[in-house]
């Protein structure tokens, strides 16, 4: 499930090499970050004076909007943090358009964010924990069945980031569907109809004056995936099983990306880290079979041929 990439092998990789195997569920790994990161005085800024100003749990950059949001700070401390993620930002999307230009044609940008709190021991509410094994639903209001692709990088100086999965969602769905409520006897719609795609229309003339209207967008596809995510989180049996974990560590100023709506993945620990996030249209997929919208539609379909 991990893909190791060393820094000579970065400049040698075909065009779309890495979308292939993000696409088959493989977590793809540099243990030193093919991108530029701050400077140490800016990495010690985010460590020691962004951390002591948190409104949220997460420091987010909005590209699109040139927003920053999750801080309370004087002009001074937040134009220095949105200097800092947006140009940090700009060089993540430089190298994955020359890594994989056909899988980041078109992509929607998220947000640069710069996570300060230890995620070990936070006793937070199931659902906005990461210390739970989950796959990623709803990210910014919908996606319309288009991939998560998220992009990380440990800062921490000294202390390594550690995950938790449980495998892919092609294998979660096979064993957790129906207990989860997206299989069974009556097939989940993910096929949008009009009064779907009429909802979206709106919201998205909305978000062109309120870029951050676009959160309550929502579809079908989307539900039965927010469904999937609550159950993973809900349930103590599921995350307390052993079958297919794998932990993981990625050390101080490695970087590794994956698509979080295919791989579960839980922060067990870690402290201070860079979480790029990007919507990755599904038109773009080559093998877009392993797709969870894929996966959802073909079940819905087979469902739908018993009745």
């Amino acid at each position: 499930m991990l893909l190791t990439v060393s820094d000579d092998e970065v400049e040698t990789l075909i065009p779309e090499q890495l979308a292939d195997e993000l696409e088959q569920g493989r977590i793809v790994f540099f243990p030193r970050s093919p991108v530029l990161l701050p400077a140490d005085t800016d990495l010690a800024f985010l460590r020691e004076k962004v951390g002591a100003r948190l409104l949220a749990k997460n420091v987010s950059y909005y590209p699109e909007a040139r927003r920053l949001t999750g801080i309370k700070a004087d002009p001074a401390v937040a134009s220095r943090t949105l200097e800092i993620l947006e140009s940090y930002s700009k060089r993540v999307v430089g190298l994955l358009r020359r890594l994989m230009p056909r899988f980041m044609a078109s992509v929607r940008q998220g947000t640069t964010s710069f996570r300060p709190m230890q995620e070990q021991g936070r006793d937070l509410l199931p659902h906005a924990s990461n210390e739970l094994v989950h796959v990623d639903a709803g990210a910014y209001g919908a996606t319309h069945g288009d991939r998560i692709l998220r992009f990380f990088t440990n800062v921490n100086l000294s202390e390594d980031r550690v995950w938790v999965t449980k495998g892919t969602f092609a294998d979660l769905y096979q064993r957790h569907a129906k207990a989860a409520g997206i299989a069974g006897k009556a097939p989940v719609r993910v096929q949008e109809k009009w009064m779907d795609r009429a909802y979206t229309t709106l919201v998205r003339a909305a978000s062109r004056w309120v870029p951050l209207a676009k959160v309550i967008d929502s579809s079908p596809y989307d539900r039965a995936m927010r469904k999937f995510h609550n159950y993973m989180k809900d349930t103590p049996a599921f995350q307390k099983e052993n079958a297919g974990q794998l932990e993981m560590r990625f050390p101080p100023f490695s970087s590794w990306m994956v698509l979080t709506d295919a791989v579960s993945h839980a922060c067990r620990s870690g402290q201070y880290a860079l979480v790029d996030t990007f919507l990755v249209p599904l038109a773009n997929c080559r093998l877009r079979q392993h797709a969870p919208y894929e996966i959802l539609r073909r079940s819905s379909a087979a469902i739908a041929l018993e009745q």
